[in-house]
């Protein structure tokens, strides 16, 4: 039996989540996976919103405040007022920023493996979720299921 999407994405997530953290650990770090997004804007940015952070990140705001206050829990963040003071500005710390090589040089390696793992697919895995979430902004999944449920109840019929 052929499992649902969500069930295979969480399967997908599962397989690829792991073994990423486990390379941060083989690398001899205390670094989590969530954290990449946030890294990735402040390693380009000294300094940047949370608002900015979400945004560059593509990640929702929630998301990000929760992200940034286990870094600044874990001391690879600092959280600041902004210079009107309505913004948080987030930086990265002294031990942040020494752990960057280390964390940048095992995005590489990970970058490399996803780029194994398109090859090896007869269509490229991250093409195909670029695509999924184009399509899904264009026309979000929750309009698609009331799509869905008007047709099935036209039909009188359930799957």
């Amino acid at each position: 039996m052929r499992q649902g999407l969500g069930t295979q994405l969480r399967h997908l997530i599962e397989l690829l989540d792991g073994d990423v953290a486990q390379s941060y650990v083989d690398a001899g770090l205390d670094y989590r996976p969530r954290y990449t997004p946030v890294m990735r804007v402040l390693a380009q940015e000294e300094a940047a919103s949370v608002g900015r952070i979400a945004q560059v990140a593509g990640i929702t705001q929630p998301a990000a405040t929760q992200t940034i206050a286990l870094m600044k829990k874990e001391g690879l963040v600092t959280v600041g007022p902004g210079a009107d003071g309505r913004e948080r500005v987030v930086r990265l710390s002294e031990a942040g920023l020494e752990m960057l090589p280390q964390v940048q040089a095992c995005w590489a390696a990970t970058k490399a493996a996803a780029d194994s793992l398109d090859a090896d697919l007869p269509y490229a895995l991250s093409q195909c979720l670029a695509d999924a979430i184009e399509a899904l902004q264009k026309k979000p999944f929750g309009a698609r299921i009331q799509k869905a449920r008007t047709v099935i109840k036209k039909k009188g019929t359930t799957p």
